[in-house]
């Protein structure tokens, strides 16, 4: 059988898949090529995606809710209860929307990754993870300026009090600046982006897998019969990663505003 296999063709799913022809014409910038390609779509997508699942929610909100009335106002209090207030306190009301428009923006774009005939997220391309990173830390730095001033922030950020004197003005101030001022966008950039090249690589090789014992014959089938419940079952895990990546986005995200206005390091 396993002759029988690897003698047959099959392609395995590549650093390709992330690849995508532009749609129309292309305009050069410093040796990039920046145009309308798949990926783009799929950002426009979510961003009406987005649009419609609160304009038909909220156009005419009702006591008595409707379903989908129900469904998003569910969504955004579980952002508020689950993740803004207890990051944030009496200060969670001024930050539910930018962390509401995180978690939805995040958790459509996710779940690209398993609807049919797309089978991609946008969020697997390091570049708008990174976006959505360097607004959040945009967001917790302004705020933290904003309330403790730029050399109260410094210090609240990057000294540890309790820490000797020699080593709070040294090495420990380098370390807190790194991991706090420079580390966070990478951080939130890569558990994101990389959750959703694993994953796209993962459902690539089941569902090729897949496809090629049904095509290979009855002698593959038994295969089959094996593979395809695998791929329904990493399906339905793709949705809980996708779920669990928009939460801790935002979380974090919640976590960092929090840390950057509280009074004390």
């Amino acid at each position: 059988m396993i002759g029988i296999i690897t003698a047959a063709e099959f392609h395995p799913p590549s650093t390709g898949d992330f690849t995508f022809r532009c749609f129309g014409p292309s305009i050069d910038i410093l040796g990039s090529e920046l145009c309308f390609n798949f990926v783009t779509l799929l950002i426009l997508l979510t961003l009406l995606g987005l649009f419609a699942l609160f304009f038909f929610a909220f156009r005419k909100a009702t006591v008595v809710p409707g379903k989908l009335q129900t469904l998003m106002e569910m969504g955004v209090g579980f952002v508020k209860e689950t993740i803004a207030i207890p990051m944030l306190g009496h200060d969670a009301a001024a930050f539910v929307p930018l962390l509401t428009a995180f978690f939805f923006f995040i958790l459509v774009g996710n779940l690209f990754e398993v609807f049919p005939f797309i089978n991609f997220s946008a969020n697997s391309r390091v570049a708008f993870p990174l976006v959505l990173a360097l607004i959040s830390w945009v967001v917790y730095n302004a705020v933290g300026i904003k309330k403790h001033g730029f050399a109260g922030y410094f210090k609240h950020t990057c000294i540890i009090a309790a820490a000797p004197w020699w080593l709070r003005y040294t090495i420990l101030v380098l370390i807190e600046f790194v991991s706090n001022i420079l580390v966070r966008p990478i951080t939130l950039t890569v558990r994101l982006s990389a959750n959703f090249i694993a994953g796209h690589f993962l459902l690539a090789i089941v569902f090729a897998g897949t496809y090629f014992f049904i095509a290979n014959g009855l002698k593959t089938w038994p295969l089959a019969v094996v593979s395809f419940p695998l791929a329904v079952v990493l399906v339905g895990f793709e949705v809980f990663v996708a779920i669990l990546q928009a939460f801790i986005f935002s979380i974090l995200s919640a976590s960092y505003i929090g840390q950057a206005m509280a009074e004390e390091h």
